[in-house]
């Protein structure tokens, strides 16, 4: 039996292996697990190939060959099942607040149908506990395509800026410039997918030049 972080290594292999032909880098590999060191990863890898899920290819700078996927990694895998934590509370209403702890929030994400993000800072949240590394901005949450992956309207979303994604990750998509949604992000030979986690909506196609991504997801505020 897999471990959790077992089961997202191979899975995020397989689907850089089968998306983009390349077996993805070491570095690329800790960042999907969010991993300090890459010495993690050495070890997931060994541990994969003795239980016969993974072979490394003699002569091949990190070339890795997937031989086989658990029994329960099908088309919900496990980057579908991400739900992202919730921090209990809400906006600052501290005046005092020290800013250089604080998240602007700039604007409303669509969950359901594109809308504008307006890039005005409206209000403040407090800064993730955990210190993480990066830049970060937040929205307001309105609609309802994202509630199977633990996201409701009137959420306020926490969102790590980056221009690139992997697959299965949630992140702020900006369609023809003007219209910015929050939703599942795929992307295959030449399209990307914007996927929603609500029956009710169907998954959107578009060209890559038509989509540019702001960032990812790495939690959100609600309040209770």
């Amino acid at each position: 039996m897999l471990t959790k972080k077992q089961k997202i290594l191979l899975l995020y292999v397989n689907e850089k292996l089968k998306n983009t032909g390349t077996c993805p880098s070491y570095d690329e590999m800790r960042k999907s697990l969010n991993l300090k060191s890459k010495s993690g990863i050495h070890r997931l890898i060994a541990a994969l190939e003795e239980r016969g899920f993974l072979k490394r290819l003699p002569h091949k700078a990190r070339c890795l060959s997937v031989i086989k996927l658990p029994e329960n990694a099908g088309v919900q895998d496990l980057y579908n099942n991400f739900k992202p934590s919730i921090i209990e509370g809400g906006l600052n209403n501290d005046n005092n607040i020290n800013k250089s702890k604080t998240i602007p929030v700039i604007g409303k994400i669509a969950a359901g149908l594109p809308i504008e993000a307006l890039e005005n800072e409206e209000d403040s949240i407090s800064y993730p506990p955990g210190n993480p590394n990066g830049d970060f901005f937040a929205l307001k949450v309105e609609g309802d395509s994202m509630v199977d992956a633990g996201i409701n309207d009137g959420d306020t979303v926490i969102i790590k800026k980056t221009e690139v994604a992997n697959n299965g990750q949630i992140v702020v998509a900006l369609i023809d410039n003007h219209e910015a949604t929050l939703k599942r992000f795929r992307k295959k030979l030449n399209t990307i997918a914007l996927e929603s986690a609500n029956k009710q909506y169907e998954t959107r196609i578009f060209n890559p030049e038509r989509v540019k991504i702001q960032g990812i997801l790495v939690s959100l505020y609600r309040n209770f």
